[in-house]
């Protein structure tokens, strides 16, 4: 299996956080999502862990909401001591009715309104990722108003194209995110930002992309950055406190992916940007990292009920399933590779192919193509594995499809997360 949290029991069914998925859907229903807290805690240590043993005790990590965010999982991360980044006033709002401070809170985002700038310093944000001048000068004004004085870092685009699906793809020049090293435009805004009264400038934030899986693309970026950091400490005498380098590394969707050891990734890049910032002659910045897929990803599971099974004769077969792209937009985005079974019939040979589609009145409503599976038939069980980031925070209820629940398991036992949507949820805010 491609996680350590799946297993096969002895009756032929898929388990997953130690309990058996058919009787998790015959409890809860499908769609499904099932996220294991246990999994979810373990990851927040790995990376825990390694920056404290490879960057000291001032290293943090900052759990990326947009991977899934809702209450019970800030509670997790605040249990867990990290720091959140968020990206809307919805998130900063989630994080507080979890119970989080937001002292640790770091409110990334390319276009943030004034209405989102006025709620996070209202409700002590604590600090801000700034992309771009007319935000910073929005943040300015703000702060003034309300007489304080906002840390902020600045988002900075070093030039860095991984090779990663595109739409995940930030570090370029011409990404929307930040502002570039290259064109001379960072300079500038450097210089800009450290004669405004109410703002604190406490450090640099760049993020190369998602779904990486090569610290090279790390150890590239964070020379880009170090090197900007010795420039802007050269002409303007302002030396970085904090250094963000960014998200985590990739998940493993499929077997093809590879197993990554983040423990022995982050021990390398820190060798190199200790060892950078020796030859640089400059500080040792506190360093920062936002994972939020590898801390999520493999913690996930979809489970959905089989429907039709149809075949056309001389082209190919389809499994349509009770569930699709309002729960899991991925594929129609960005063709993101899937792990899928039949999950009541985990041990059978899997000597059938099929398009597994979903139920939406939409041609592109596919969750993967070409699937290997045993003779699937109506009432099976589908799994689709590491669905713990990008698709419950980015359902939607497109055909007026309610959103599935999520259900947490914690020491094999599960219990209720998030409640399934009911068709009064639909119609809430209609007049």
């Amino acid at each position: 299996m491609i996680c350590d949290n799946i297993r096969i029991n002895e009756d032929g069914n898929l388990t997953f956080a130690g309990l058996d998925t058919i009787d998790l859907a015959k409890k809860y229903g499908t769609p499904l999502y099932l996220m294991d807290e246990d999994k979810i805690r373990e990851n927040c240590n790995i990376y825990k862990d390694a920056l404290k043993k490879y960057f000291g005790d001032s290293a943090r990590v900052l759990y990326a909401s947009k991977a899934a965010a809702f209450k019970r999982l800030y509670e997790i991360i605040d249990d867990e001591d990290m720091g959140i980044d968020v990206v809307s006033s919805g998130e900063i709002y989630t994080a507080i009715k979890a119970g989080v401070s937001l002292q640790n809170a770091y409110f990334h985002g390319n276009n943030k309104t004034d209405f989102d700038i006025k709620y996070a310093i209202e409700n002590k944000i604590g600090y801000f990722v700034v992309d771009n001048i007319e935000e910073l000068d929005a943040i300015e004004k703000e702060s003034s108003r309300q007489c304080i004085i906002q840390k902020i870092l600045l988002r900075l685009t070093p030039g860095i194209d991984v090779h990663t699906y595109e739409a995940v793809n930030t570090g370029k020049v011409d990404s929307k995110f930040g502002t570039a090293i290259e064109t001379g435009q960072a300079e500038k805004m450097v210089e800009y930002t450290l004669g405004l009264k109410n703002i604190e400038l406490c450090g640099f934030h760049s993020h190369i992309g998602s779904q990486v899986f090569n610290s090279d693309n790390y150890l590239n970026g964070s020379e880009k950055m170090l090197d900007f950091i010795a420039d802007i400490k050269s002409k303007l005498g302002y030396e970085t406190k904090v250094l963000n380098i960014g998200g985590g590394y990739g998940v493993r969707y499929t077997q093809d992916d590879p197993i990554i050891d983040i423990d022995a990734n982050i021990k390398k890049v820190s060798e190199f940007i200790k060892k950078k910032v020796k030859t640089l002659s400059i500080n040792m910045p506190q360093i920062i990292m936002e994972p939020g897929r590898s801390i999520v990803g493999d913690s996930g599971m979809t489970l959905y009920t089989v429907g039709t099974v149809k075949t056309i004769t001389g082209y190919k077969s389809y499994v349509s399933v009770d569930g699709g792209m309002t729960d899991n937009p991925r594929y129609a985005l960005y063709q993101s590779p899937y792990t899928v079974m039949i999950a009541n019939k985990a041990r059978e040979k899997e000597d059938f192919k099929y398009s597994v589609v979903g139920r939406c009145c939409e041609s592109g409503d596919i969750i993967q193509e070409d699937v290997m599976m045993p003779k699937a038939k109506r009432g099976d069980i589908v799994a689709v594995l590491t669905t713990g980031a990008y698709n419950y925070s980015m359902a939607s209820n497109y055909n007026r499809i309610t959103r599935p629940p999520v259900v947490m398991i914690k020491d094999k036992k599960d219990y209720l997360a998030v409640r399934r949507e009911s068709f009064e949820d639909l119609v809430r805010n209609d007049i």
